[in-house]
């Protein structure tokens, strides 16, 4: 029954992805037209499409893989608004957790996305269509090597952002910088039991870019009681339930400024990521706890 389950539920997935990519492609290419009205017009019905292929997935949730959904915090959310999404990181399976708890709720996620990805079949083109920035980071390697380089991350996101400026967005950032795992917590010496090291560079860049209009910061706090799955067992329904913690946070002055070139706001930026990272860890530690 769970290959079954399993298989079946791979399909929907597939199907609902397939079905509202085409619509999705089509409006994106319309946008290339030169005319603002039409472009925003297209940019809205592309997010509504986007909609409901998260509402087909959480359908098929229902049905197929069902686990409870305990949700604490989620209030005073308006689709009208611009958010920055910040999140741990574990598994693929967040980004269909959040997508189904923060539907309808705030504006579609937009997360910022390696370069790479955009040859992702359909996927790759659906994203493109949706205005998900493709980021190319500069490494720390090739500073050394090309010093002009130097500024380029916040240029590119500045870019990215202007799209946003003119309609409510939700811009995602999994500060971690990649999946939780054991071996990675040990290689980076981590000082949280439950977290890596959180990297300030990428929501730094997105308040310097647009600080100013971002209505609130929400911290989502994903936990796994029975452990963290992949998406195999996610869609094989072994994951009987997840606990999501989100605080809302306002967009104070302090978080945004020039975090390539003053060293003394970098410096405050760190220390204020790393406490909302204790604050984090212990709410994980809290949640681990009381299962």
């Amino acid at each position: 029954m769970s290959l079954l389950r399993c298989n079946l539920s791979l399909l929907l997935y597939a199907l609902n992805t397939l079905f509202w990519c085409v619509p999705i492609f089509i409006f994106g290419l319309i946008k290339l037209l030169p005319i603002a009205p039409l472009q925003k017009a297209c940019s809205w019905l592309a997010k509504g499409c986007a909609g409901l292929w998260v509402a087909g997935n959480t359908w098929n949730q229902r049905l197929l893989s069902p686990f409870s959904l305990n949700v604490v915090g989620l209030d005073n959310l308006k689709q009208r608004d611009w958010y920055l999404v910040i999140a741990n990181h574990q598994s693929w399976v967040d980004i269909l957790v959040m997508q189904r708890v923060l539907h309808k709720k705030i504006p579609f996620l937009n997360f910022f996305l390696k370069k790479e990805l955009l040859y992702v079949p359909f996927l790759g083109l659906a994203w493109w269509a949706l205005d998900f920035p493709f980021m190319t980071r500069t490494s720390k390697s090739q500073l050394k090597k090309n010093p002009k380089l130097k500024g380029k991350d916040v240029e590119t996101t500045r870019k990215a952002c202007e799209k946003f400026k003119t309609m409510p967005v939700s811009i995602v950032n999994f500060v971690e910088g990649t999946r939780y795992t054991d071996d990675k917590h040990r290689r980076q010496n981590s000082p949280f039991q439950h977290l890596l090291k959180p990297k300030a560079g990428g929501i730094a860049f997105v308040m310097q870019a647009m600080g100013e209009q971002i209505s609130k910061v929400v911290n989502i706090t994903i936990h796994y009681p029975d452990g963290i799955p992949t998406f195999i067992d996610f869609v094989s329904g072994r994951v009987k339930c997840v606990d999501v913690h989100i605080e809302i946070l306002p967009v104070s002055e302090n978080l945004i400024g020039d975090y390539s070139n003053d060293s003394d706001f970098r410096v405050r930026f760190q220390s204020e990521l790393n406490h909302l990272w204790q604050q984090k860890d212990k709410q994980l530690q809290h949640l681990s706890g009381s299962k």
